[in-house]
């Protein structure tokens, strides 16, 4: 068995599988490991019954996020050969807003006899799209009372969020709302099962609660009044079904139970951090601890993530959270709800089995795929919109497109959101500088990132590491372990150490993506177009 030093486990608990990555507090990543969920992206039918589910569900196992991340870390620790009493903290990101109803001691309700048939008792994965008359009815109360929050973000609450996932059950499936003692996200969830203790003491994320159940922390949650005049029935949602703590990410939650300890073959009593959401951790995990600079973690989807000075309201941002992402700071969340699923979905329809061959060909044409435009809401849009009914779009296509003019245009309309995020930040006086791509895809597709590049006209940054999420979950692990244990006095110094890209360090030198003029220069007309073509759909999906 090999000794490291000390070593921090981040746990990155993505859409079908987490990852477990060992990393010393220098930034060498020692091993890591993925264990897929069982259940995978429960969309079609109801585990327990087989019943069919409806179009725009999505929901998740909870069992599934124990028994992988057990896998996940015991494979972990032996391909890395470590002493697992090296294992100093864990830290914990999860995918947002995933959320779940449960009793008073954390059981989930549709591991009950009761409720196991009950598709509403069940976790709704953050893609769970079904509460679209229930957030319509949030938006037109909020605007109706001018409630101060809703500036925050961007005058819209989406579709995905924690409180229409709620007035969805409560309409549907009252018996579910009533039975519910606990109301709370997946990643509180977990680490709430790794430091035990009652609903009154569970830590709750603010990085969660800020960004996809309207907290602040001047004001805590909307008001009662507000929920009374929402459905008299939640009135009193805060008090009596959302008990705990409120920490934000990188403070300690808790120690390691004996009995997870066991599970996940570590020693007991090692610092756990309050959980953050998966894209906000690869902030950190790319390196980024200054302003201005916006880091696009793309994965399933994309989220856009910026640290900044200035605390503008921007329509149609996902959230606006002082100290949301690092403390100092006015974190933005902005995203794309379809990005590498959209690439996964064409690649499926074109009858490839990997992406190899639609790159090298897509790489090969020229800018505006040969007159083939798109629009990339398929599966809604978030930002700059907010609106999950909206749907993509495919224009200009003819008998001589094959598969690869598709696939491009797919690329090249991703790009094309990114660019109209980036605009609408710069238009409201929110500064803009510096460009870092982390997550999955970056490392897997550099025909996407180049296409990037070229729309936007700047350099992209693009960390060693594959793992940012994960490593930027580790990091806050270890501000949770504090400074008498690490050495760290702030966040900027173990983000530093840990994630900073080094051009003197072979495993930390980082990829700088270049755009070519030439391209750029083409680029700017057919962004013009695809501006021009989503208004069009959004016109028309207003008046629907």
């Amino acid at each position: 068995m090999a000794t490291a030093g000390k070593v921090a486990l981040g746990l990155d608990f993505g859409t079908e599988s987490v990852r477990a990555l060992l990393v010393t507090l220098e930034g060498d990543e020692l091993a890591s490991a993925v264990a897929r969920y069982q259940h995978g992206q429960i969309t079609r039918t109801l585990p327990s019954t087989g019943e069919p589910l409806p179009p725009d569900f999505a929901l998740q196992h909870p069992d599934d996020w124990l028994r992988a991340s057990a896998r996940a870390v015991r494979q972990a620790v032996r391909r890395g050969r470590i002493d697992p009493q090296s294992v100093i903290s864990i830290g914990v990101d999860f995918t947002s807003c995933t959320m779940l109803p449960t009793l008073a001691d954390g059981t989930p309700l549709c591991e009950l006899d009761a409720f196991a048939d009950e598709k509403f008792a069940w976790p709704k994965l953050w893609k769970h799209h079904g509460a679209v008359r229930q957030t319509e009815r949030i938006n037109r109360l909020a605007r109706r009372r001018r409630e101060a929050w809703l500036d925050r973000y961007g005058g819209v609450i989406g579709l995905e969020w924690f409180f229409p996932k709620i007035l969805e059950t409560l309409d549907e499936a009252p018996a579910v709302y009533d039975a519910a003692e606990v109301w709370l996200e997946a990643g509180d969830w977990f680490v709430w099962q790794l430091v035990g203790g009652t609903a009154d003491t569970l830590p709750r994320s603010t990085c969660q609660a800020g960004y996809k159940a309207m907290w602040n922390a001047e004001h805590g949650y909307p008001s009662t009044a507000f929920f009374k005049a929402l459905d008299r029935r939640m009135a009193h949602v805060v008090r009596d079904k959302m008990p705990g703590r409120l920490l934000a990410p990188g403070e300690p939650a808790g120690e390691l139970t004996s009995a997870m300890a066991k599970r996940l073959g570590l020693s007991p009593g090692i610092a756990v951090s309050a959980a953050v959401i998966d894209a906000h951790a690869g902030v950190p995990g790319a390196g980024v601890a200054e302003p201005d600079t916006l880091v696009m973690v793309m994965g399933t989807s994309s989220c856009h993530m910026l640290n900044s000075r200035h605390d503008r309201p921007v329509p149609g941002v996902a959230g606006i959270v002082e100290g949301g992402i690092l403390p100092g700071y006015f974190g933005y969340e902005t995203g794309q709800a379809a990005v590498g699923d959209a690439f996964d979905w064409f690649r499926r329809l074109a009858g490839e089995k990997g992406f190899d061959r639609l790159n090298r060909q897509a790489a090969q044409l020229a800018p505006g795929a040969e007159g083939v435009l798109c629009v990339d809401w398929f599966n809604g849009c978030r930002t700059p919109l907010m609106d999950g009914t909206l749907r993509g779009a495919l224009h200009g296509l003819a008998l001589h497109h094959e598969a690869p003019h598709v696939y491009r245009a797919l690329l090249e309309a991703s790009a094309f959101g990114l660019r109209w995020i980036v605009d609408l930040l710069r238009e409201h006086d929110v500064p803009v500088r510096r460009f870092v791509a982390t997550g999955g895809l970056p490392h897997h597709n550099p025909l996407l990132v180049q296409i990037y590049a070229d729309v936007l006209g700047r350099p992209i940054v693009v960390p060693s590491s594959s793992q940012g999420p994960a490593l930027g979950a580790a990091i806050l692990g270890v501000l949770a372990a504090g400074k008498k244990t690490t050495g760290f006095s702030s966040p900027r110094a173990a983000i530093r150490a840990m994630a900073a890209p080094d051009e003197n360090n072979p495993r930390r030198r980082a990829n700088v993506v270049r755009p070519r003029r030439a391209h750029h220069r083409q680029y700017e007309p057919l962004y013009r177009q695809y501006r021009s073509l989503a208004d069009e759909i959004a016109a028309r999906g207003a008046e629907s």
